[in-house]
């Protein structure tokens, strides 16, 4: 059997895997779901999908340990900002609403 800081360590790497499903997801539903004529639709599918995937997962990894799911839960926020960083639109690129796009209020 592997000793606990192995099974933590992947316990870690698979919360990590999880987030990024979750919180990758999320931005690709975003972006096709703004795009889309049935926007709802995207949204509610996705966050159905995404959670089950999430939920499911973590309720695997823990193995009713909590030092596992604790060790995935951070994988799975690190995953979040790996995300965010990944996604943040470039400085200095066209302004997303230009003066002939601008929505009335």
């Amino acid at each position: 059997m592997m000793n606990e800081t192995a099974v933590l360590g992947l316990s870690w790497a698979a919360g990590a895997a999880l987030g990024g499903v979750f919180y990758g997801g999320l931005w690709w539903t975003v972006r096709r779901g703004l795009a889309s004529a049935r926007p709802g639709v995207w949204f509610f599918g996705s966050s159905i999908v995404r959670i089950v995937v999430a939920l499911g997962g973590l309720y695997l990894v823990s193995g009713g340990q909590w030092q596992r799911l604790l060790a995935c839960l951070l994988g799975f926020v690190v995953a979040r900002a790996v995300v965010t960083w990944l996604t943040v639109p470039p400085r200095g690129g066209p302004d997303p609403q230009t003066p002939g796009e601008r929505h009335a209020p």
